[in-house]
């Protein structure tokens, strides 16, 4: 017959195990010396082990086996305690799980802080995050892929979405300081990256009559998200529009620059929170939102200040040619 311990006399055997002795173990859990050496010695009877040796000391010792199982039984008591947990909170009304979309407009400090703060705050709700572009957030909430989504597009949404604006990001062009247009010394013209590769994203998430929006070059590399854009730029493989956040890095190291291009439209996103009206945020993802919108309040209204959103760095020197 396998051994079926309670979670009882783990307890019990953690006890004795971290006070050293059975008196000391009744005293923390308010109960008899005997009934703990009773329950030790039932614990023992079920797993068929020595777990304790009593001879030869006044207290008792945890054997070889004692101290493999110690390791099983606290382990399986935190996770009872975190179901305890979990189940307080459900029956307070906290989610169980929060589906958390976030555009990759946002700074990654904003996210990194934020979702700091939530594991503190909420250690028993779990998190399914998703990185990505604007559209593909607001497809996810429509779908109810998405409980909250942090920098969806509200363009062109349908009235099951509910947004609300908390914040702002900007993207410019950029080039690495090595590429030819970082080179000209002075404002860039459209004749002057007509023939540079430029690097652009083709969202596969976009509206089918999306056009695509600064573009110039004549040559271009379509990439499949802003991650892969950025970096391709990064190594000098062209030049393109880049959340300045998300470039942040590079920017204040110099590796890359920002282009001086007034045909170029730097345009600032909007950030909204959005949720589907019919399934309004749940305490933590509230949290959330309200999180970020604090967070995103910190920084810049205008382009050109963006930077000293960021970690209060000095702003680097555009580079004339671009």
């Amino acid at each position: 017959m396998l051994p079926n311990p309670t979670l009882d006399q783990l307890q019990v055997f953690v006890a004795v195990a971290e006070t050293g002795s059975f008196s000391a173990a009744a005293r923390q859990l308010n109960r008899a010396q005997s009934v703990i050496s009773y329950t030790i010695g039932n614990l023992e009877a079920q797993l068929q082990l020595m777990l304790l040796e009593r001879s030869g000391s006044r207290q008792p010792v945890l054997t070889d086996a004692g101290r493999a199982i110690l390791e099983d039984a606290r382990r399986m008591l935190s996770d009872l305690d975190s179901l305890r947990a979990r189940s307080k909170a459900l029956t307070q009304g906290l989610e169980g799980e929060v589906k958390l979309g976030v555009s990759v407009m946002v700074p990654d400090q904003s996210l990194v802080g934020v979702l700091g703060r939530f594991q503190e705050t909420f250690p028993t709700v779990r998190l399914r995050l998703t990185v990505g572009s604007p559209f593909l957030l607001t497809r996810m909430l429509e779908k109810g892929q998405a409980d909250v989504g942090i920098g969806g597009s509200m363009e062109g949404v349908s009235d099951g979405l509910v947004g609300q604006r908390i914040g702002t990001s900007f993207l410019a062009p950029v080039a690495a300081r090595s590429h030819r247009l970082a080179q000209l010394n002075r404002p860039l013209s459209v004749a002057d990256v007509r023939d540079e590769n430029q690097i652009v994203v083709s969202d596969a998430t976009a509206p089918a009559d999306a056009k695509d929006f600064n573009v110039f070059s004549r040559r271009t590399w379509r990439v499949s998200d802003m991650a892969t854009k950025k970096q391709l730029i990064a190594g000098g493989l062209g030049w393109g529009g880049v959340p300045l956040a998300m470039i942040h890095d590079e920017l204040v190291s110099g590796a890359v620059v920002r282009l001086a291009m007034d045909a170029y439209e730097a345009i600032d996103y909007p950030i909204f929170a959005a949720w589907p009206a019919a399934s309004p945020p749940g305490p933590a993802a509230k949290w959330l939102v309200e999180r970020f919108r604090e967070t995103l309040a910190n920084c810049p209204s205008s382009i050109a200040d963006v930077l000293t959103c960021m970690e209060g760095d000095e702003r680097p020197d555009v580079a004339r040619a671009g």
